[in-house]
Parts: structure tokens; sequence; C-alpha cells
């Protein structure tokens, strides 16, 4: 098994629900952080033409990922221009700093 890493950036409206989506599919840990950029939606009131959305982390493994990326969609989509993306990539390797250990795919890091 390997790890990946899922990054959503998602419109701000919709965090609680991706949040509580995330506890039901039982992801334990996640990361979330306010962003500010330009995509496919440009928004018109600000002199730059930038958004705000929220960026969330997970690392998890990747037979989960495909569950995970449909539920943050299932409760992400508007089907309005800025709904933001959802990105899987590759993860080499996880290491927890309070154990100072390598993590493994097969048990909960």
């Amino acid at each position: 098994m390997n790890f990946c890493k899922l990054s959503a950036i998602i419109h701000p409206d919709r965090i609680d629900l991706v949040e509580k989506k995330l506890t039901e599919i039982g992801i334990a840990g996640f990361t979330k952080m306010n962003v500010c950029g330009l995509g496919e939606y440009r928004n018109n009131f600000s002199k730059e033409g930038t958004s705000y959305h929220v960026r969330v982390e997970i690392y998890l493994q990747e037979s989960r990922a495909q569950d995970v990326v449909e539920g943050i969609m299932e409760v992400a989509h508007t089907g309005v221009e800025g709904d933001g993306i959802v990105v899987l990539s590759p993860v080499n390797e996880i290491y927890r700093i309070r154990t100072l250990k390598k993590c493994h795919a097969e048990e909960s890091c």
C-alpha cells in the first residue's frame, strides 16, 4: 500500500459540510487553511481578481483516496464557477515527528 496527498480547494461556504463528510467517512485528521488566488472564477470586486477559498490537505492511504475525493466533491459541489478542485499526489514517505519513526501505509499515521 502507498500513501497519497489530497489537496482540495473549496468555496468557504462549503467547509462545514466537507468537515462533516470527512468525519462521517472516518478521516481522523486533516489540515485546513484560508487561501487567496486566481483560478477559473475571476472576482471582479477584487482589484487583483483573486478570490478567497479554503484549502484542505489530507495524507491518506491510496486505497481510501477515491472514497474521500467523491465525498468531498459530493458536498462541495454547487455547479457554479469557483467550486474548486481536488488534487491527488503520490507521497513517497511519511514520518511522525513525535515517535521519530516512519509511518507504514497499513497503519494509521
